[in-house]
């Protein structure tokens, strides 16, 4: 038995991950319909109303509708955003909250659907600091954490728990002097480098953890995905080619943590960052509730993408 109705797939135009999942789905006979907010209002649109059993209506992009009735699941997956390039600055402003609070709020809002994951809840998620607390709530491993814009609280912070890293509390895109994209990198820092530059906004500090190997966990639904991720590397992400994997079985104590987790955000998939130290003990470093994970497929041979497949088919026994 399944669900009827399509899956809605809200995403960026180049997203491979995205693309293996619905590759899988159609192979599958399952519908789908996939847009991204920043289709709308030019290739995609919506008539919703209001009724007694919640939302009805359609969403039509510009090969497809959807009834609102009767989705069967949405995935979520960082979609590019709404712009209006076409009209004046204060018009272009109310055109994108009229659209966020708009039709955002109807595909937030679908009755009976599966979000994977809600988008308000990707939202809260997504506030490192609420996600830290989580952790450490749900039973997970943290080190030292300074989460501060006081030079001094920093640089005390710093004495008392070095090696300290820095992380962006988010990470936004900058461009170098180049036009080359690039992130704020995780680096060490020491308590000398610490200026009054850092009152100007909020900024975390880290206990390095001295690490033998990382650790990416997803979790898709009910299955947990555990990855061993070798490198020499602060942050493993900086470069893929230097990385070789192993699949390992998470801790029990991890597996409840983790369910512990997802469960206090109201998520149904994350992507866990794990540090293991020379005792084999895991330290939490964050989740990401978008975060990537098709690319560990064809390197471990874990079914992820038909993982994620059930998860929006909403197969049953």
């Amino acid at each position: 038995m399944t669900h009827p109705g399509p899956v809605l797939v809200v995403t960026n135009l180049d997203d491979p991950t995205t693309d293996l999942v619905i590759d899988e789905l159609h192979g599958r006979g399952v519908p789908v319909v996939r847009f991204d907010s920043g289709d709308f209002p030019a290739t995609l649109s919506v008539a919703a109303t209001l009724t007694g059993d919640g939302l009805a209506g359609t969403l039509t992009t510009s090969s497809r509708t959807a009834d609102l009735g009767h989705v069967r699941s949405l995935y979520y997956r960082r979609p590019s955003g709404f712009t209006f390039p076409h009209l004046d600055e204060q018009t272009a402003r109310f055109a994108v909250t009229q659209a966020r609070y708009g039709l955002g709020g109807v595909i937030a809002a679908l009755p009976g659907c599966l979000y994977v994951n809600h988008p308000h809840r990707i939202g809260d998620a997504e506030f490192k600091p609420s996600g830290l607390a989580a952790a450490a709530t749900a039973g997970f491993r943290l080190s030292p954490t300074l989460i501060t814009s006081n030079p001094a609280a920093a640089r005390n912070f710093i004495k008392r728990h070095g090696p300290v890293i820095y992380k962006p509390l988010s990470a936004p895109l900058y461009r170098d002097e180049n036009g080359v994209s690039c992130t704020v990198k995780v680096a060490e820092v020491t308590a000398d480098e610490i200026d009054d530059a850092v009152s100007g906004t909020a900024h975390l500090f880290q206990q390095r953890i001295d690490k033998a190997t990382d650790i990416r966990v997803t979790v898709i639904g009910d299955q947990i995905f555990a990855v061993r991720i070798y490198s020499d590397l602060l942050d493993w992400r900086t470069d893929y080619g230097r990385l070789t994997y192993s699949v390992v079985e998470p801790p029990s104590g991890i597996t409840k943590a983790l369910r512990a987790y997802l469960a206090h955000f109201r998520l149904v998939f994350g992507a866990f960052d794990f540090a293991v130290d020379r005792e084999e003990q895991w330290w939490f470093l964050e989740c990401n509730p978008s975060g990537q994970w098709a690319w560990l497929e064809p390197e471990t041979g874990l079914p992820m993408i038909a993982a994620m497949a059930d998860l929006l088919q909403r197969k049953t026994v």
